[in-house]
């Protein structure tokens, strides 16, 4: 898996967190469910993705991100203070 497919799947997680808790104030130790279509047969497949860390991680690495990853962040509501 790709590390773009990675960042997908993060983020998509994290505006599923936010469309249902209305932050992104996630615990480090949250993991996040997500559901993704498998290969094939058109099935879906549980992913269990460490949401929490993930978030953390992306906050104290915000002046290394690109400008499109800062975007598509604040886009599902991230607060970087």
């Amino acid at each position: 898996m790709s590390q773009a497919e990675k960042w997908a799947m993060h983020l998509a997680a994290a505006q599923q967190f936010f469309e249902r808790e209305g932050h992104l104030k996630v615990p480090r130790k949250h993991v996040e469910t997500i559901s993704l279509p498998r290969p094939g047969d058109g099935r879906d497949e549980e992913r269990l993705l460490k949401l929490g860390a993930w978030v953390a991680n992306q906050r104290s690495r915000a002046a290394t991100l690109t400008a499109d990853r800062v975007d598509q962040l604040s886009a599902v509501g991230m607060r970087w203070t």
